[in-house]
């Protein structure tokens, strides 16, 4: 426990009571000692590896839906375009070339925010993006809200800070986060009694964990009442379920490997799964239509990847197996095409999204 991020914890900790899930994550991951200010996080020799930085086809398919939407509105302009977790700048490199191809999109974009909390993710972002019409942000809520959006937010929900519950018959109580000092680290424990009815929970939740947003809720809310007033499109893209109802999903990153979430904080990528249904309810609340969500793989496949692949295939037969395997991980079920979803948000009228069917519109039913 020698990091300095052990310590402040444990401080406030010492100082406040146990804290909760979320600010415990929110420290672990955007503190000046966090997770993200490390110098190698995502690719393979950080940590994990994005959907982008897998295949350039996701960013192509990416970009293209964004521009193919964009003249099903009839090609407004100007318009700005939003990558919420830029990362590593990938997906917006792939992105941005193939948009390049749809006549005028990149003309109508007056400029590109990207909504990064990291200082040492924003240095690379601008000096990888440096031919970008660039406008960096740290937080969702400094994102003008005067234009037409195009946005993506590619594995930057899951990062987002939960909260948990702890549901019995005896009744309800939030999950804490304290310091064992006799065992030397970080445990779980409970904390007060909560109304049950303040946690808008399903009535078959009887017991088990549960886990709540309100910081991924309000994202959804403001992305959802900008595009309601300006217009345009955003396809959130993480790993996550329809619905709430899935317990305990924390879950930590190292190295590629699972690690326990509590046991060196600052040093893994902390997140659990997204509870699509919550975003799409609290985007509808703030005025804007939600589509799906569909299963990545599902989405891709009705995009055309396999067209793009056969494309850069003939273009590079030398790269087959590299190609075909990059798609296939995007794709298979049994990979990221089953467990990574796709929300679509647009404005109340608008045709259907890219990849969704009129008939795909989000219902809490």
């Amino acid at each position: 426990m020698s990091r300095p991020l052990a310590h402040l914890l444990r401080e406030l900790i010492r100082l406040h009571g146990p804290l909760d899930v979320a600010r415990f994550m929110a420290l672990c991951a955007a503190h000046r000692d966090g997770y993200y200010e490390r110098a190698e996080t995502i690719g393979a020799a950080g940590d994990f590896v994005t959907a982008p930085e897998i295949s350039q086809v996701f960013g192509e398919l990416v970009g293209l839906a964004l521009a193919a939407h964009w003249r099903a509105l009839g090609c407004p302009r100007p318009v700005r375009l939003v990558d919420y977790g830029p990362g590593r700048g990938t997906l917006l490199v792939d992105l941005w070339r193939a948009a390049g191809t749809v006549p005028g999109f990149r003309e109508a974009v007056v400029e590109v925010v990207t909504v990064e909390r990291s200082r040492r993710l924003a240095a690379l972002q601008r000096e990888r993006l440096a031919t970008l019409p660039l406008r960096p942000v740290r937080d969702p809520e400094e994102v003008p809200d005067d234009l037409p959006l195009f946005a993506v937010a590619n594995e930057f929900f899951d990062a987002l800070p939960v909260r948990q519950f702890v549901v019995t018959e005896a009744g309800v109580r939030e999950r804490l986060v304290t310091f064992d000092e006799t065992r030397g680290r970080f445990v779980f424990t409970l904390g007060r009694a909560v109304p049950r009815e303040a946690l808008r929970l399903p009535a078959a939740v009887r017991e088990g964990v549960v886990e709540v947003s309100p910081a991924r809720e309000a994202v959804a809310a403001g992305l959802a009442a900008r595009l309601a007033a300006g217009g345009g499109l955003a396809l959130v893209i993480d790993y996550g379920e329809k619905g709430g109802d899935f317990g305990d999903s924390l879950q930590a990153v190292s190295r590629h490997r699972r690690v326990d979430p509590l046991a060196t904080p600052g040093e893994a990528d902390i997140s659990s799964l997204v509870d699509f249904a919550a975003l799409a309810r609290a985007a509808e609340e703030a005025g804007a239509r939600a589509f799906g969500p569909l299963p990545q793989g599902a989405w891709l496949l009705r995009l055309g990847v396999r067209a793009r692949l056969a494309r850069l295939v003939a273009a590079a037969p030398g790269r087959r197996a590299e190609l075909e395997a990059g798609v296939a991980r995007l794709v298979d079920p049994a990979a990221m095409g089953e467990r990574f979803k796709v929300l679509a948000l647009g404005a109340p009228g608008d045709p259907p999204p890219p990849g969704f069917g009129g008939d795909e519109r989000w219902s809490s039913g």
